[in-house]
């Protein structure tokens, strides 16, 4: 285990040298003649962020459950997730789960195509035609296969690894 002075001279050489790295290339004349180093006009990317930011996943997972009438116990239970992993979600408003978390979420939820797929994007995941395990969830979705041990068992059939929890 690192004692605390070894990891205080870690911390000052990382502040010493990413400063002077972060000076050396500001003061670079290629930056300068290209206007690199101006800042940002920060309004504007504020106003920008703003008037573009979507929805977080939490936001649209609790709406999602609310729109859905069901229980945060069933969901979570359904998804086999376990509740301090569930309570890190809703506590949580940056949190971004896994897709598997995500996916398992949408089955739980009984969603279909168009609703998984506006869940997924706010995780920053989406269903790639490419994959073979995403083609199967959404196989799955299609044909209204919401249990997760049925769709691990076709993840299986595949030679792909389970969704969440182990096939039975």
């Amino acid at each position: 285990m690192l004692d605390n002075k070894l990891l205080i001279e870690i911390q000052e050489y990382i502040d010493t040298h990413l400063n002077i790295v972060m000076f050396d290339v500001c003061q670079s004349e290629i930056y300068y003649e290209n206007n690199l180093c101006e800042e940002l006009p920060s309004i504007e990317l504020e106003d920008f962020i703003n008037k573009n930011r979507m929805p977080t996943f939490q936001q649209v997972l609790f709406k999602l459950i609310d729109a859905k009438a069901s229980n945060e116990l069933d969901i979570y239970k359904k998804a086999m997730i376990d509740r301090r992993h569930f309570s890190k979600i809703r506590s949580n408003s940056d949190y971004r789960p896994g897709k598997n978390t995500a996916i398992a979420l949408v089955l739980a939820l009984e969603l279909n195509t168009e609703e998984a797929d506006k869940l997924l994007s706010t995780a920053g995941y989406s269903l790639s035609d490419s994959d073979t395990f995403d083609l199967v969830i959404q196989f799955c979705l299609e044909k209204k296969i919401y249990d997760i041990d049925t769709v691990n068992e076709a993840l299986d059939y595949f030679s792909l690894k389970p969704l969440i929890g182990v096939i039975k």
